[in-house]
């Protein structure tokens, strides 16, 4: 028998009421002029995350993965270049404990991923292992903003400034967050998202790139339509990834409660930490000092599982068994992926990414999750613990 009142991972029906007659009434405008790809909704709503996100350009585009590959491309990255033996000559550096997508957009642009390992503690990727990392080959590393925290972004910069490395920010879970005031793409460049799911989600897919550099989004703008700013005008060889107007409707109108939105999960997180506190056999998630988190996600860490994979997993199950939407981001390191096999690392190449990958849970949250059900949460994760 299905439980009553589940609790989800995250709750967009809650989302959707909030905004649905604003989204219905832009619909209306949308179907009313048939300005379905592009026109003043999209271009009204990149103006508005812009100026919100604190940088000078957005361009909006289909997807998050896109936004990253295009952002790469844009700064030169890539573009199928090899070496004598047919390998690709384009190195990135990017973490082993990130969504595929991240890895997926250094491929597509014929770079060559490079992975390094993540700090053990809040999950971000370890910087000193990135420079290490960096070499003669390498044309950009991607800090990935993991969880609603940003990476250390101005460690990476002042490092690698004086050379060509870029850093290309992938911003899919930080929507609102800050680094020492610093917002994703400010003085560089940066990818998120909008799927559903985010803390910014549409009602699809979408993504954008934000940078305060006017050639950098001009390209990114014209590598999204077809290579080109006009109609059949084709400078580049580019590809379709635009983000249309509907999309762009639902996303104004959530972007008008992200700040209301973000401080209600800050809210909801200080809560587990207070409910959980005292539950032996996990560790909750921190806030590195300087960040501002919006909590995209909230991952605790089971220590008392000894990284037994399967127990997690069956815990999870427990969880989700009595109405909790619990999860895991993410239960593979992408070199212990098939899809990334052929970069050879060896299984215990980054042993913090692996670590994680076999302790994490994440718990439900969003805006609209309540005190009532923060606190069943937190009563079955006890009962599952044992």
């Amino acid at each position: 028998m299905a439980p009553t009142n589940p609790i989800p991972l995250v709750d967009l029906k809650a989302a959707h009421a909030e905004v649905a007659d604003e989204v219905a009434a832009g619909f209306e405008r949308v179907l009313a002029t048939t300005g379905f790809v592009g026109g003043p909704e999209v271009a009204a709503f990149e103006e508005e995350y812009a100026r919100f996100c604190g940088v000078r350009h957005c361009v909006g585009v289909a997807n998050g993965t896109d936004a990253l590959e295009l952002a790469l491309r844009a700064a030169d990255v890539g573009w199928g270049r090899r070496n004598a033996r047919g390998e690709a000559d384009d190195e990135v550096v990017l973490p082993a404990n990130t969504f595929i997508a991240t890895a997926e957009a250094v491929a597509r642009t014929g770079a060559r991923p490079v992975l390094v390992d993540c700090e053990p503690g809040s999950q971000l990727i370890d910087v000193q292992a990135a420079l290490a990392a960096v070499g003669p080959r390498t044309t950009a590393v991607v800090p990935v903003h993991l969880y609603g925290q940003h990476a250390a972004v101005e460690e990476l910069t002042a490092k690698l400034a004086g050379t060509t490395v870029r850093v290309i920010e992938d911003a899919a879970q930080c929507q609102g967050a800050t680094r020492l005031g610093r917002t994703a793409g400010a003085d560089g460049l940066a990818a998120t998202s909008f799927y559903p799911g985010k803390n910014l989600g549409a009602y699809g897919d979408g993504g954008a790139v934000l940078t305060d550099d006017a050639d950098l989004a001009a390209t990114v703008r014209a590598l999204a339509n077809h290579g080109g700013l006009s109609k059949y005008s084709h400078d580049l060889v580019g590809f379709n990834s635009r983000l249309d107007a509907l999309q762009a409707v639902v996303l104004r109108a959530k972007l008008r409660r992200l700040p209301e939105w973000n401080a209600t999960r800050r809210t909801a997180a200080e809560r587990y930490g207070e409910l959980l506190a005292g539950l032996e056999g996990i560790t909750l998630p921190t806030t590195e000092p300087g960040n501002e988190h919006v909590w995209h996600l909230y991952v605790i860490r089971l220590e008392s599982f000894g990284g037994d994979r399967e127990r997690r997993d069956a815990l999870v199950a427990k969880l989700n068994a009595e109405g909790i939407g619990a999860g895991v981001h993410y239960p593979t390191a992408l070199h212990r992926t098939p899809a990334f096999a052929y970069l050879g690392y060896e299984p215990g190449a980054f042993p913090n990414a692996e670590d994680a990958a076999s302790r994490i849970v994440s718990l439900p949250l969003h805006p609209h999750i309540t005190a009532a059900q923060q606190e069943r949460v937190a009563e079955a994760l006890a009962t599952a613990l044992g």
